[in-house]
C-alpha cells in the first residue's frame, strides 16, 4: 500500500494561504475571468492594440484596468434597466443571487445546458430516446446539464469562484469512440456510464485568488492554465480536465513570471493501494513573458513531470527540492526521481494595430538514435480584430505540428498527460493541423465559423506510433508521409449562431451545424450534425479533433 505524504504538503499550503490572507498591502485586483475562447476573443481589439502592454499569453486573465472597460460593456450587453419585475431582471439582466456591498460582492447562478442534436450520417436506425430537457421531448443526440456557479470578492485583493456540473449526454459517433477508448469525457470527468450510449459525468472548478500587492497574485484551487496566444497550445493547454494547482504570478515592469505546482493523476497505470486509487504525479511549470515593447514579446517555458511513486509502488511523496522558483532548472533534487522535462518558447508581434502574429516552439528531446529522432513541436499563427474596418469582426488562423512520441518518456507515468489526456494539443503528437476561425458580434447575436484540417499517424489499438500521448512510446520506424502509423486526415467545419439572453452568465440560445470527414487507408467516416438548445457559462469544451 502506498503511504500518503500529501497531507503534509496540504499543511504548508494552508499556512501559506492564511499568511497571505491576513497580510495588508497596497491596493490590487484579483478578479478571476474564466478561460473561454468564445468570450475571450471579444477582447482582441483591446489586448492586441499597440497601445496596450498587457501580457496576453498567460490565461485565465485577471480583470485589470486594461480590460475592465470592455468587460463591463460585455456584462451589460442588452441590459434594460427599465425591467422592474424580479423574474425579468433575473432572466435578462442580473445574476440569480447578487450582492454588491462596500466591502464585498457575491453572485450565484443556476447553470443549464439543454442541447438536442441529430447526425444525418449516423447509420443507427434506433428511435430517439434521449431527453435533453429531462422530460417529454426526445432527440437522438444531445446534452442535459445542471450546474451552478458562485463567485465574489472580499475587499479589492481577494476573489473566489466555484462551479459544478452534472451531465448526461449522447454524443456523435466519433466523439463517443474517443470517450469509450479513454473512459473519460474530454476536459471534464470520468465516464460513469461504463460503455453505455448515454454518458454520465461531472466536474467542478474552485479558485481562491489573492493579490496582496499589485505585482503578485496567488491562486489556489482546481482549474486549468493556458499558455500562448493561439487557439491551441503546444506547451500547456486547457484541453484536459481541471487539476489541483497552486499558481504564483508576478508582474514587475515588462516581465511577467509564473510558477505553478500541480497534482496530476494517471488512470492507465498499475494501482498499488487497496482502494484502487489512480497513480499520481507532480507537475512543476515555469513561464516567463517579456514585453520588449508594446508590440513585441518573448516567452520562456519549462515543465517537469515527476512520479509520486516508482514502478514498484515505493512512494517518495513530494520532494522539497521540487519547490524550485527558477526556470530551466528542473530541481528534481537529491532523491534523483526520474522526471520528464520539456522546454518551450513563445513569441508575439503586433504587426498592425489589433493584429498580431504569434508562435510557439516546444522541445521535448533533441536527436537521439535510441529515441528515433527529435521530439519537438511548432506553432505559427496570426490573429486580430475589427478586420476590414468592421467592428467586432475577429479572426484567427493557425498551424500546429508535433513530431512522433513527443511528450513521452521512459516511464509512462511521467508522460505529459492528465487522466490520459494530453496537456498540450488535443491531437497529442505525430500530427499537422491547420485551423481558421472567424467571429462576429452584432448586438446580442454572435456568429462563429470554423474550419480545421488535420493529418496524423493513427496509433491503432496495439502499437503506439506517437499520436496517443497516453500509450507507451516506441522508436520511429516504417514512416508514412507524415510519420509512423496509419495516415489519417480529418476535415472539420462548424458554424454557430447564438443569441445572448443574459450576459452575466452567458445564457444564450444556440444553433450549430457540424461536418466532420475522417479518412484513412482503412476507410472513412463522416458526421453531419445539427443541434439547437440553450447554453450557459463561460468555459472551453473541445470537440474539434
Amino acid at each position: 500500500m502506498q503511504k500518503n505524504y500529501f497531507p503534509a504538503v496540504g499543511k504548508y499550503i494552508l499556512v501559506l494561504t492564511i499568511v497571505v490572507l491576513f497580510t495588508d498591502f497596497a491596493k490590487a485586483q484579483s478578479v478571476y475571468l474564466p478561460q473561454s475562447y468564445q468570450f475571450y476573443q471579444k477582447f482582441n481589439a483591446d489586448i492586441y492594440s499597440k497601445s496596450n502592454s498587457l501580457h496576453t499569453s498567460l490565461r485565465p486573465f485577471l480583470i485589470d484596468s486594461s480590460i475592465n472597460t470592455r468587460y463591463n460593456q460585455l456584462m451589460n450587453l442588452g441590459v434594460d434597466t427599465n425591467r422592474k419585475s424580479w423574474v425579468s431582471r433575473k432572466l435578462f439582466n442580473e445574476h440569480l443571487f447578487q450582492i454588491n456591498a462596500k466591502e464585498y460582492t457575491f453572485y450565484g447562478d443556476f447553470l443549464s445546458e439543454n442541447i438536442a442534436g441529430y447526425d444525418f450520417k449516423d447509420p443507427n436506425t434506433q428511435p430517439a430516446y434521449f431527453k435533453p430537457i429531462g422530460v417529454v421531448f426526445k432527440s437522438k443526440l444531445g446534452v442535459n446539464t445542471r450546474g451552478f456557479q458562485f463567485g465574489g470578492t472580499v475587499g479589492d485583493k481577494f476573489s473566489f469562484y466555484t462551479s459544478g456540473y452534472e451531465n448526461q449526454a449522447v454524443f456523435p459517433s466519433y466523439y463517443k469512440k474517443y470517450v469509450d477508448s479513454l473512459g473519460f469525457v474530454p476536459g471534464q470527468g470520468y465516464d460513469r456510464s461504463f460503455g453505455k450510449t448515454t454518458k454520465d459525468y461531472s466536474y467542478a472548478t474552485a479558485i481562491l485568488s489573492y493579490t496582496p500587492i499589485k505585482q503578485l497574485n496567488i491562486t489556489l484551487g482546481q482549474d486549468k492554465t493556458f499558455i500562448g496566444d493561439g487557439y491551441r497550445s503546444l506547451l500547456l493547454s486547457d484541453y484536459s480536465a481541471n487539476y489541483p494547482l497552486l499558481r504564483l504570478t508576478g508582474n514587475v515592469g515588462r516581465v511577467q513570471y509564473m510558477m505553478m505546482w500541480t497534482y496530476l493523476q494517471d488512470m492507465n497505470e498499475k494501482k498499488f493501494d487497496t482502494f484502487g486509487s489512480n497513480r499520481r504525479k507532480w507537475g512543476l511549470f515555469h513561464y516567463l513573458d517579456y514585453n520588449v515593447n508594446n508590440s513585441l514579446s518573448f516567452g520562456f517555458f519549462d515543465a517537469v513531470i515527476i512520479p509520486e511513486a516508482d514502478s514498484t509502488g515505493n512512494r517518495r511523496g513530494f520532494d522539497v527540492n521540487f519547490v524550485n522558483p527558477l526556470i530551466f532548472i528542473p530541481g528534481s533534487g537529491s532523491s534523483a526521481q526520474p522526471a520528464n522535462t520539456l522546454i518551450g518558447f513563445t513569441g508575439k508581434y503586433k504587426v498592425f494595430d489589433k493584429n498580431a502574429i504569434y508562435g510557439q516552439l516546444l522541445i521535448d528531446q533533441l536527436k537521439s538514435s535510441s529515441a528515433g529522432g527529435n521530439r519537438t513541436g511548432f506553432q505559427l499563427g496570426v490573429r486580430g480584430a475589427d478586420i476590414f474596418g468592421v467592428k467586432d469582426l475577429n479572426y484567427i488562423f493557425e498551424y500546429n505540428t508535433v513530431k512522433p512520441n513527443t511528450y513521452s518518456s521512459n516511464q509512462t507515468i511521467t508522460y505529459y498527460t492528465y487522466y490520459g489526456e494530453p496537456l498540450g494539443d488535443p491531437l497529442g503528437a505525430n500530427f499537422k493541423e491547420w485551423t481558421g476561425i472567424m467571429n462576429y458580434s452584432a448586438g446580442r447575436f454572435d456568429f462563429q465559423g470554423q474550419l480545421n484540417y488535420s493529418r496524423y499517424g493513427y496509433d491503432g489499438t496495439v502499437f503506439d506510433y506517437g499520436n496517443n500521448a497516453a500509450l507507451p512510446s516506441n522508436p520511429v520506424s516504417g514512416k508514412t508521409p507524415l510519420g509512423p502509423g496509419v495516415t489519417t486526415s480529418v476535415k472539420y467545419a462548424e458554424g454557430t449562431v447564438s443569441f445572448i439572453v443574459n450576459p452575466k452568465y452567458n445564457f444564450r440560445f444556440e444553433l450549430a451545424g457540424l461536418y466532420r470527414d475522417e479518412k484513412t487507408a482503412l476507410g472513412s467516416k463522416k458526421t453531419a450534425m445539427i443541434s439547437f438548445g440553450l447554453r450557459t457559462t463561460f468555459r472551453n469544451l473541445y470537440h474539434d479533433f
